[in-house]
């Protein structure tokens, strides 16, 4: 049964997100949401919840995690940025975007792309994520929640509690959340390519 664990969204208190966080690092698997829609996210070393994560979305081997970042700091330690893209991702982040762009040698090798060795990267805007980031200290492995065969993600925690109590350690309840993923946005070559389009304007990267 999944902790529920239900916060303010704007002003989450400290020891409800420590919890959750004191969690992870245990090696739970959790929903929380973001500035697009709910995710669910494990630690970035923790290859059983990665493979709980693909269980829960019947994703196959080929899916590729998003690594969600609390800063920028700590998204230029896992992946390589060109002049170009570090001033256009700076000032779109923290936002509803996901950058693909190449790993470092921080990102463990089954994480990235086999043939490009690139990963995906994000800063969300949202105050739990962020808050959650911040007191977990590194990175989240995460994939948006929507489940296998559904027209919309669940957008309210007591939701993802219902449908996912025996699959998730725990639901991090932030208020209602969007209905669409972030905005992909390619930068492997260089340039940017938006290869998804979602909560995030893709026009500046157009």
């Amino acid at each position: 049964m999944a902790r529920y664990v239900e916060v303010h969204p704007t002003n989450p208190q400290p020891h409800a997100i420590a919890q959750v966080a004191d969690m992870l690092r245990r090696g739970a698997v959790v929903a929380y949401p973001t500035d697009s829609m709910y995710a669910l996210g494990t630690r970035m070393e923790d290859h059983d919840g990665a493979e709980r994560i693909r269980r829960i979305r019947h994703l196959d081997e080929r899916h590729h995690f998003t690594l969600v970042c609390a800063d920028f700091a700590q998204l230029g330690q896992l992946v390589i940025l060109s002049n170009n893209a570090f001033r256009a991702i700076k000032a779109a982040t923290p936002g509803p975007y996901t950058f693909i762009l190449p790993a470092t040698s921080e990102v463990p090798r089954r994480l990235a792309h086999p043939r490009k060795r690139s990963v995906g990267v994000r800063i969300p805007a949202n105050a739990v994520a962020q808050a959650l980031l911040r007191d977990l200290g590194e990175p989240l492995l995460s994939s948006s929640l929507l489940m296998p065969g559904a027209d919309w993600p669940l957008t309210e925690g007591w939701q993802i509690k219902e449908e996912l109590d025996d699959e998730l350690d725990a639901v991090l309840d932030g208020g209602e959340a969007g209905t669409e993923p972030s905005t992909v946005v390619d930068w492997t070559s260089g340039d940017p390519e938006v290869v998804r389009v979602g909560a995030g304007d893709p026009d500046r990267f157009s």
